[in-house]
């Protein structure tokens, strides 16, 4: 057998694809909330005192919106354009989630922020016949999943990049061909900074094979090195390494009986021999359990399973077995559970615990505090306690978010210098107000059938719209004291009309 040169470099060539979501938070947020999905709608955040467009979605594109403009701006030309709070960090979080998703289709794969990905998929495509069937597999999958995705195939990082998103005739290029793809691309798709693109611009480069086979020196002498090292990349002449994610290693643990286990006792040793091997683990890597489940197979074939959850990371056996000894009465072992599988899909980093010199006064970092949240999350669920921290808005219901864990730090402090409900409702009740003089303070209000004598009352206090949101009035709110010593927080919205004037119930004191 004769092997020739060409066989090698066929054998041996690198293949990229690029995967370009276009709309990635808009996208996610459309799956959230599906009646948003055809209503142009954007996320905004503050910059430099002002509200800028973060990200738009495609009918919010179609009408003039995109990201980087003001968000004033963005409801001048579209009125009915929804605006709402980024999410700070959300789409990494999306791109590594769906960079781990893309694993079972190479093993090499890479988070190209701001929004995309970078597989190498050399020698993967022939399980999908070719690289049409690999290519389309994914895209119509990413689709399926209601994610806007581009991808591109060729032999560099940089090459595949530029055609996913600029290129028009075909998603594919055949090896040693990508110099004809980047010809007839715009220099833009080179990934180049604004100053570069302008200089290129202003010197009449429209397209990448304007000065793509211009000496070396001179591109580094008008443009400086990114020109020249993003071209050489995108060209094959230079490596441009990629960092691949690496999954999470599995936390799982499988504990096989001689005898099949019927009993409460047995159940309760095999759940601590389980946890005990995991959390020495765990430690070890210094990670504490936020999910764990217990799956029993029996020997009628079936299985059951029960799962436990935990306000912070612990690795504490005792804590956690407590966790799932509420759980037990749900395991119905019949003829007798064969084999117990032990897996933890979630955890979470945890500090290492040091001895106090001096004790301090408990906070949310105390470890009885997330024992006992514990607790009740296993009596009552844990998706009932919820945990709440400010943000910087101007309506009372905006102006507070749910945190994510018990550790999430507020990114502003509570406001002090007025008086707010300890019970805020979602969003605020019509109620029915009679009072004695226009603009006075109400006199009685009817809510929910019950009419409310008011003995005292403390207002207005004003708060402005957020005009930047929604059209609307302003609200004038009052603390108010009915007779039988029930302190409720009311408002009127806009200034007194005899006939349009609304009131409305937001909270109560105690």
């Amino acid at each position: 057998m004769i092997i020739t040169r060409n066989y090698w470099l066929d054998v041996m060539q690198k293949r990229y694809m690029s995967i370009w979501f276009r709309h990635l938070l808009t996208d996610w947020q459309a799956l959230r909330q599906p009646e948003l999905k055809d209503i142009p709608f954007a996320f905004a955040a503050p910059l430099r005192n002002k509200i800028i467009v973060t990200a738009a979605n495609k009918p919010a594109e179609a009408e003039g919106v995109y990201a980087g403009m003001a968000a004033a701006d963005a409801k001048a030309i579209a009125p009915g354009l929804k605006v709402l709070d980024n999410i700070p960090g959300k789409q990494e979080k999306l791109l590594r989630k769906l960079g781990l998703w893309c694993i079972r289709y190479t093993p090499i794969v890479a988070v190209d922020e701001p929004d995309g990905l970078m597989l190498d998929i050399s020698g993967c495509t022939h399980l999908w016949d070719d690289e049409r069937g690999y290519l389309k597999e994914i895209v119509l999958k990413l689709r399926g999943n209601g994610y806007d995705a581009r991808a591109a195939i060729a032999d560099t990082p940089a090459a595949a990049w530029a055609v996913a998103r600029f290129g028009r005739v075909t998603p594919i290029i055949a090896q040693q061909k990508q110099v004809e793809a980047l010809a007839k691309l715009p220099p833009a798709a080179l990934r180049l900074d604004d100053e570069v693109l302008e200089r290129l611009q202003k010197l009449g480069f429209r397209t990448i094979g304007n000065f793509m086979n211009l000496p070396g020196r001179e591109l580094h002498k008008r443009f400086g090195d990114e020109l020249l090292t993003r071209l050489t990349q995108a060209l094959g002449l230079k490596d441009e390494p990629i960092i691949p994610l690496i999954p999470p290693v599995p936390y799982v643990e499988r504990l096989p009986s001689m005898e099949p286990i019927k009993t409460v006792p047995g159940i309760e040793i095999a759940i601590q021999q389980l946890l005990s091997v995991l959390c020495i683990r765990l430690q070890s890597e210094g990670k504490g359990i936020r999910k764990a489940i217990l799956k029993c197979y029996r020997i009628d074939g079936k299985q059951v399973q029960v799962s436990i959850s935990t306000t912070r990371g612990s690795h504490s056996v005792s804590h956690l077995q407590k966790l799932f000894g509420l759980q037990i009465d749900k395991i119905e072992p019949a003829l007798g559970i064969e084999l117990f599988v032990m897996e933890v899909p979630r955890v979470e980093a945890m500090e290492v615990k040091q001895e106090n010199v001096w004790v301090s006064q408990p906070d949310l970092k105390d470890t009885a505090l997330a024992e006992l949240l514990d607790k009740i999350g296993g009596k009552i669920g844990a998706e009932r306690i919820h945990r709440y921290l400010p943000t910087e808005n101007y309506w009372p219901e905006r102006s507070v978010k749910e945190a994510t864990s018990l550790q999430e730090a507020p990114t502003t402090l509570w406001r002090a210098d007025r008086l707010r409900p300890l019970r805020l409702l979602r969003k605020p009740e019509e109620v029915v107000v009679m009072s004695l003089e226009p603009d006075y303070p109400p006199k009685q209000f009817t809510y929910k059938g019950k009419t409310h004598h008011i003995d005292k009352a403390d207002g207005p206090e004003r708060i402005e719209r957020e005009w930047w949101r929604d059209e609307g009035q302003h609200r004038d709110y009052y603390a108010v004291e009915d007779k039988e010593g029930r302190r409720y927080w009311l408002f009127r919205s806009g200034h007194y009309n005899n006939e349009d004037t609304r009131w409305f119930i937001h909270g109560f004191f105690a």
